[in-house]
């Protein structure tokens, strides 16, 4: 244990795919961030400098009050990145189709895959360890305990330690880490106990990122627009899917039928004859019908109905809709940085646990990154030409009144939220029931596939009226629901071609945003509005002040709040 009486700080980092950090002081978790936002590479791979940096600057502490740190994954192709960091960014550019296409664009993949089941090996925990060491002197940091964290481990840490379940199930569904893509554990009297794991070669996750990357799109950071896609095939049975036999599943135990460089030529012949959108079907059914099964299989073996979720796989919010309708399932949660971006807070949060035994977080909100003085606001408006602004006192009921009357706005406030969604501070609002606001704000900001739908967020206690079967409310946009039919029209910029919704229904846990959205109940009878996340398409979402100009000014957009100013462009489109 650490020593008690004083301040301990445990600073967690990731170092991977979408690398970031997180803070921790005793039993509280005080900043979390992932590094895209302050280097403007969506889904950064580099070592967490900038992260770690703004965590120490928000906390008020320097580098040599960390007693701890710690990280995650020690698997060989980790470490082979950590050593020879030139390959995760090789293989970033490639990914994220930054480069020209490489004549043996194949050849990468089949390398790729070709390493799918190798996890840790002898001496790579060490190397890992003396790799993430030396960057952390770099940056003054000196007398600190490094703890590495089993993939699967921090990621059910997040899952665990933050529900509010006193007893669950805790399952891990990703592509693949230290060897393992999942894994069941049982959380109980603060303790996190493992029961079951899935081989890496067994990896649903994988094959979903090679459909992914087989229909065109980027690996790692499009399945989601796979997942939208496949509503606009035509339907058909699962006997007649001709994925079906991918994956078998016998209890726990998941089953792939081949390994991943057949999986992959396999589905490259298959989706050469039939249009994408078929084959993204047929995946997205398959994924369906494994996760539900297999969640069914673990709450009838430990007879748990609360489950907390974390892993890639579990940001599928049609295939966490079809688990959560589960009729052993009472009560689920998940956690709302699901992905390897989650891992730098995972790892300290089970670090503190082996230390301290700290098992339980308060986790209200998701809002634990930068927050910005008047000071900064007031200087960055000065410094930008173009616009006006002044003082707003009930920026809320303002922002309500141009919602409804059919605007979109831009709206910052308060401290950055952690994680992939935008909930109430890095916003981007419009009406619910406007096709043509969501159209101009598509055209003039998002530039989103025309398949992808918006997502909505919504009063907590106006959620049964808007959706059906609401027994779970989900505070970050984690998972999907049905729209009521009768609600269609006051839904239908925020609703996709299947009548799903994926809402954030807001409680209590920020005044600001839930004021904004009774200033709309009171003029529609429903506190609902389209929320997307505020950054340009293909950028993460906005950090500073300054960005959000910049984002103001570059899409001519004529409304802004930022931070207790309206904000108004004279350059507006």
């Amino acid at each position: 244990m650490l020593d008690k009486g004083v301040n301990v700080y445990i600073l967690g980092i990731w170092d991977g795919h979408d690398s970031g950090a997180a803070l921790l002081e005793d039993g509280r978790i005080l900043f979390a961030a992932n590094e895209e936002r302050y280097t403007k590479r969506k889904l950064e791979v580099a070592f967490p400098r900038n992260s770690i940096i703004a965590a120490l600057s928000a906390s008020g502490i320097s580098p040599r009050d960390i007693d701890a740190v710690a990280f995650s994954t020690t698997e060989f192709t980790k470490t082979l990145s950590r050593v020879f960091p030139w390959q995760k960014e090789s293989y970033y550019l490639f990914r994220r189709r930054k480069m020209s296409r490489p004549r043996l664009e194949s050849l990468r993949h089949y390398a790729k895959y070709s390493m799918t089941g190798v996890g840790v090996l002898p001496l790579c925990r060490g190397i890992s360890e003396a790799a993430v060491r030396k960057e952390l002197r770099h940056m003054g940091f000196e007398k600190f305990r490094l703890y590495a964290i089993e993939h699967h481990t921090a990621h059910a840490a997040t899952a665990a330690f933050t529900s509010g379940f006193r007893k669950a199930l805790v399952i891990t569904l990703d592509g693949l880490g230290d060897g393992l893509s999942g894994t069941v554990s049982t959380f109980s009297k603060g303790r996190l106990r493992r029961h079951y794991t899935i081989p890496a070669k067994d990896s649903i996750g994988i094959f979903y990122e090679q459909v992914t990357n087989i229909v065109g799109m980027r690996e790692l950071e499009d399945e989601g627009k796979v997942m939208a896609m496949a509503d606009y095939s035509y339907p058909f049975s699962f006997g007649e899917n001709r994925l079906k036999d991918f994956f078998t599943l016998d209890g726990l135990r998941i089953k792939a039928r081949y390994g991943p460089l057949k999986q992959y030529d396999l589905l490259s012949r298959i989706a050469w004859s039939m249009p994408r959108e078929q084959f993204s079907y047929m995946a997205q059914q398959l994924l369906e019908r494994m996760l539900t099964k297999f969640v069914d299989s673990a709450i009838k073996e430990f007879g748990i109905g609360a489950v907390a979720f974390a892993g890639g796989v579990m940001s599928n919010v049609k295939a966490n809709m079809k688990a959560r309708n589960l009729g052993g399932l009472k009560d689920m949660y998940i956690f709302p940085h699901m992905g390897d971006g989650g891992l730098a807070l995972g790892s300290a949060l089970y670090a503190n646990y082996m230390l301290n035994g700290t098992s339980a977080y308060p986790f209200e909100g998701a809002y634990l990154g930068n927050e910005y003085s008047t000071a900064r606001v007031k200087d960055a408006l000065k410094g930008t030409k173009g616009i006006k602004y002044e003082e707003d006192s009930d920026a809320p009921r303002h922002a309500a009144d141009l919602i409804t009357h059919g605007e979109y706005v831009f709206w910052f406030n308060g401290r950055m939220e952690y994680g992939p969604r935008a909930l109430g501070n890095r916003s981007i609002l419009a009406a619910s029931g406007s096709d043509d606001v969501k159209d101009r704000l598509n055209l003039y900001v998002k530039k989103r596939e025309w398949y992808q739908p918006f997502a909505p967020s919504m009063l907590k206690e106006d959620a049964p009226r808007l959706l059906h079967s609401v027994k779970t409310y989900d505070r970050f946009m984690t998972t999907a629901y049905r729209v009521r039919e009768e609600q269609s029209q006051i839904m239908k910029s925020v609703v996709h071609i299947d009548m799903t919704a994926r809402p954030q229904m807001l409680e209590n846990e920020n005044r600001d945003y839930r004021r904004l959205l009774q200033g709309i109940r009171k003029k529609t009878g429903y506190g609902v509005v389209l929320n997307t996340s505020f950054n340009i398409h293909g950028m993460p979402i906005v950090l500073s002040p300054e960005d959000a100009l910049y984002t103001m000014k570059k899409t001519k957009t004529r409304h802004m709040f930022l931070n207790g100013y309206y904000v108004e462009n004279k350059e507006a489109a």
